[in-house]
């Protein structure tokens, strides 16, 4: 085992180019969280040009985060093993490449191919970031890096959606829904030009080993998985959709026993074992899919509503998730700067009971709606509720979760945790779309919204019973990013903030 990588020494003189590197890694993280989600108003779009079904529409939308969330710990393994500069560099090329195949594809099943594609992509070059801002900031000012980067990543995800209605709905050069993807050429080029140049060279250990075995295993269980969630409603819930899931559940488990052989030989598995054998922390990857699955689905489904069931116009649509995006921003910011510091778990418990709150409300006012004279003012206050018990959550989640955990396994606890909150996120978007498109293809699009409220609702009632299991007390922001200490082959992938 290795010893766990020093933080930079703070008697050193710092690299002179080392906020050009923040400025990088940023737009790198922001590339992802709008790709993330500003794909969510292209569906009706989508539909006419390529002839997208609701199928289609999931897979381009989830298959991203199912290949990022997949691959992210491997990503950063590889970092580790090959360098952090090397790998961001060729993750960054790549994503911008396959930024450019989604622009040009001809047909859905191509651009559902792309899309994974980019989320592999994704997968190399994101783990790196943090990892490259320990190597090149130390003390007071790394903590003042991460105090810049969580706010500028948040902000991208708000404006994913608005800035996906704005291009799709200007039409430049009649371009349409492919500008969503080609504004990632001139950022992603600018972007490895000053990286190229910025980020010092800094050779990778290569003693650390890959675990391709656990995975493939990873990544075959996650397509066992989503794949007959996003096919299954289409085709009628075949026996194969069912078979599926269930060898999906078997491949973790393999996956869960292979990792734990493979530290029992001495080797170096993905996962540090130790991490899967604290109660506190698998009840918090159950959380995190729970959570992240029902906030997911539930904003894409709020999409699907305005565009398919209330025919507002891409930008409106984008326009009508500002009230969730607004509401997540004044919770997390409650949450974060006094609330739980001062009543530790129990904002995990008031965050979910305020979403289910919101969702009442929201339910009460569909039922109420007039589709002749609907604006998106009619559903603003449950829809803001509703994201203020979300950015509660947020804000705190990973740092109760990760506080169950030893200090040398922070870095490869957060690489778990955002591989797990990706693909939740992809799972979301299968289940809340299956739910809402077996209501919305008889017309009852209001129907399909109560359905997906219901479903959110069990999730959220599910995940505050597991928050009893988890410590009273958060783990400190900074070492939440492994600025204390770095694991065995850690992975330094960050905690996906999403709206």
């Amino acid at each position: 085992m290795r010893d766990p990588s020093p933080t930079p020494d703070e008697t050193a003189e710092p690299y002179r180019g080392r906020w050009l590197i923040l400025a990088v890694m940023i737009v790198a993280e922001i590339m992802d969280l709008l790709d993330a989600s500003i794909v969510n108003v292209a569906g009706p779009d989508l539909e006419k040009s390529l002839g997208a079904g609701s199928a289609g529409l999931q897979w381009v939308i989830g298959g991203y985060a199912l290949t990022l969330g997949a691959g992210l710990v491997l990503g950063g393994r590889l970092g580790d093993r090959y360098g952090r500069r090397r790998l961001f560099l060729m993750g960054l090329a790549a994503f911008t490449a396959a930024s450019l195949l989604c622009a040009v594809a001809p047909n859905i099943e191509s651009l559902i191919a792309f899309r994974l594609l980019q989320g592999a992509a994704g997968a190399v070059l994101l783990p790196q970031g943090l990892g490259l801002l320990r190597e090149n900031f130390s003390g007071p000012e790394l903590t003042k890096v991460f105090a810049i980067f969580g706010p500028v990543l948040g902000l991208g995800g708000i404006i994913g959606p608005v800035l996906g209605g704005f291009l799709i709905e200007g039409d430049f050069f009649g371009l349409g829904w492919r500008s969503v993807f080609l504004i990632n050429l001139p950022i992603g080029i600018a972007a490895l030009i000053v990286a190229a140049k910025s980020v010092p060279k800094k050779a990778g250990d290569r003693t650390v080993r890959v675990d391709t075995t656990g995975a493939a295993l990873v990544v075959i269980s996650c397509a066992l998985l989503v794949l007959p969630l996003n096919q299954g409603q289409e085709n009628g819930w075949p026996l194969w959709a069912w078979l599926s899931m269930a060898a999906s559940v078997i491949g973790f488990a393999l996956f869960a026993l292979q990792q734990r052989r493979m530290a029992a030989a001495g080797r170096e598995p993905l996962v540090t074992p130790g991490l899967l054998r604290k109660p506190a922390f698998t009840v918090g990857l159950g959380g995190i899919a729970l959570f992240f699955g029902g906030l997911v689905g539930t904003q894409l489904v709020l999409t699907l509503f305005l565009q398919i069931g209330r025919h507002f116009t891409a930008g409106e649509a984008g326009l009508g998730n500002l009230p969730l995006a607004v509401g997540t921003a004044i919770g997390g910011a409650v949450s974060g700067a006094f609330l739980a510091d001062r009543i530790g778990r129990k904002v995990l418990q008031i965050g979910p009971l305020v979403q289910l709150a919101g969702a009442a409300v929201l339910w009460f006012e569909l039922e109420g709606l007039d589709a002749a004279t609907f604006s998106i003012r009619d559903i603003v206050p449950g829809v803001a509720v509703a994201g203020i018990g979300a950015g509660m959550v947020i804000a705190a989640l990973f740092g109760f979760i990760l506080a169950a955990v030893d200090d040398d396994e922070i870095g490869s606890a957060s690489g778990v945790l955002s591989a797990v909150q990706a693909v939740g996120g992809s799972i979301g978007v299968a289940v809340f779309g299956s739910v809402f498109f077996a209501q919305a293809e008889s017309g009852d699009f209001t129907g399909g919204f109560h359905r997906a409220l219901v479903v959110q609702a069990c999730l959220l009632v599910v995940f505050l019973a597991s928050t009893f299991l988890l410590p009273r007390k958060g783990r400190p922001d900074d070492e939440q990013h492994g600025i204390a200490a770095e694991p065995v082959g850690g992975s330094d992938a960050k905690q996906h903030l999403a709206v």
